[in-house]
């Protein structure tokens, strides 16, 4: 074998790129140590509000936690309760939210996906919802105060499902164009080769491919609404007993955490706190299962 010749096929360490003594490598490298280091600072200051928050909560909340939080109403002043009623409301108006705000999301996510490929309408549309996703949520509330609490003379846990509703529609619309974009062509070219219309190949094969991308969005929306006050605030108020009455004024649970952690009375103090603690958990525990179960499908 001819040493020299394999010796001059190797570079050299003095003219490799990577190489201490390349004032270009030095560079980057430089570069990437002060990124990295930026990074995790940002990432320990982040986890470092986030655990004093949760701390938090389990101190000052976790006390406070039993089971008459979930049989008993909202007490008076020195007296002994629960949370039962703002529990209600808070599902009730959540729930009828979803229901209204997930299919027009879904359907305007579809469209954005499968239809609007031509034209101005899709790319509008996009940029009003992200307009809608951003928008304070308390702008939604006065909204819908203008638009059904002042015409009806009443607040109701009506006005406050829809002001929910509409916080919920643009979560859902981006979720689902954005996993329906994901689903590839060829499924679309091979369900439509076989002669399937339009709207079968969306609803038999995308929705399919897509389905644990879309759930988990509308899990990220619930989310979303489970802690908003302020649009309730202006919506559907409170009330001190148990109403299933969508039609009247509702409690729920962010606005009595709202009114009973700004009162002096350290009785509603501490059911603020539980209260707090068990929203935060209601997040925590949606988050986890839209990331670690529909998420994974």
């Amino acid at each position: 074998m001819n040493t020299t010749s394999a010796t001059t096929e190797l570079p050299s360490q003095a003219n490799t790129a990577i190489h201490s003594g390349n004032w270009i490598y030095r560079r980057r490298h430089m570069r990437n140590k002060i990124m990295l280091a930026l990074s995790s600072a940002a990432l320990i200051f982040g986890l470092f509000w986030l655990i004093w928050i949760l701390f938090t909560l389990a101190v000052k909340g976790g006390g406070s936690l039993s089971f008459t939080l979930f049989t008993e109403k909202t007490p008076g002043p020195g007296e002994a309760g629960g949370l039962a009623n703002a529990l209600i409301g808070s599902v009730l108006m959540s729930a009828v939210g979803t229901a209204i705000g997930t299919p027009i999301g879904i359907l305007a996510g579809t469209y954005l996906a499968e239809y609007g490929q031509r034209g101005w309408l899709a790319p509008a549309t996009r940029f009003l919802n992200d307009v809608l996703l951003s928008a304070p949520s308390i702008v939604i509330g006065l909204f819908i105060y203008a638009i059904v609490v002042a015409n009806s003379g009443h607040y109701s846990g009506w006005a406050g499902s829809f002001a929910l509703a509409i916080l919920v529609i643009p979560v859902v619309v981006r979720t689902t164009d954005n996993m329906l974009a994901l689903v590839p062509n060829s499924l679309r070219e091979a369900a439509s080769a076989l002669g399937c219309p339009k709207w079968r190949v969306v609803t038999m094969i995308c929705y399919k491919a897509a389905m644990s991308g879309i759930l988990t969005g509308v899990l990220l929306a619930v989310a979303r609404i489970a802690g908003e006050t302020a649009p309730l605030l202006f919506t559907a108020l409170s009330n001190q007993f148990t109403s299933w009455n969508m039609n009247a004024p509702m409690a729920n649970l962010p606005v009595v955490i709202y009114q009973y952690a700004a009162s002096p009375f350290k009785d509603w103090n501490e059911l603020a706190w539980a209260g707090a603690t068990l929203i935060t958990l209601l997040v925590l525990a949606l988050n986890i299962i839209a990331r670690n179960v529909f998420g994974k499908k």
